[in-house]
């Protein structure tokens, strides 16, 4: 393994995933990228053996970049590192090509040993992720709810959880210390929280917890 894309736009924990990658990897070298244009454009110049891909990111999705790989560099193997355990994240970027699917709240050992898993040619899933795919193509699907039935906001409970301890003034690394995450993880929360709620301070996202009900809870 010896180019790997790395990207992630917050720094802390573009950094953070980058010392795990040269832990499991220790000759590589990491291409950083914080949008997904910037990493469209490493893509055209570079020829990668491992791009390791967020998927919220400041102007658009990491599926895109996915996409990308698969079509110019189909030897590529690219892996989602994410927050989003759902299957409107998880299937579309499956789709695109996506050879893995971590989630980045999981213990850094863990996170580790799903990595090294890639040099012998399996695919690094994340557990609850391989139990949702294993479910999807063994169970009967249900039908799924017709996209104008859903609310323009929906946050799954873990952001709902999140957002709640923001609005009552906990720093992040007292929420991760309630919520058994890391910092870094509660960040990702937290801006994904924002960009859901088109909000961009702790005030804002505090009227919306209380216009949403959540102080009662």
């Amino acid at each position: 393994m010896t180019n790997i894309l790395l990207l992630e736009d917050l720094p802390e924990i573009r950094a953070w995933l980058g010392s795990l990658v040269l832990q499991v990897f220790p000759d590589a070298q990491i291409s950083e990228a914080a949008r997904v244009h910037d990493a469209i454009g490493l893509v055209s110049a570079i020829k990668f053996d491992l791009a390791l891909v967020d998927l919220g990111l400041p102007d658009g999705s990491g599926v895109d970049v996915v996409s990308a790989l698969r079509e110019h560099q189909p030897e590529t193997q690219s892996v989602v590192v994410t927050i989003h355990d759902d299957d409107e994240h998880l299937f579309p970027a499956l789709q695109a090509g996506a050879f893995g699917y971590i989630l980045k709240e999981q213990a850094r050992e863990l996170i580790i040993e799903q990595l090294q898993r890639i040099s012998q040619g399996e695919p690094p899933l994340s557990p609850s992720i391989a139990r949702r795919v294993m479910a999807y193509f063994t169970a009967k699907s249900k039908p799924q709810p017709a996209a104008n039935a859903m609310p323009m906001v929906q946050l799954t409970e873990r952001e709902t959880e999140v957002l709640l301890r923001v609005a009552k003034g906990y720093t992040l690394p007292e929420i991760g210390q309630q919520l058994t995450l890391s910092r870094h993880t509660i960040a990702d929360y937290v801006k994904q929280i924002y960009r859901k709620l088109n909000v961009s301070s702790r005030a804002e996202a505090a009227l919306e917890a209380q216009r949403m009900g959540l102080f009662g809870r």
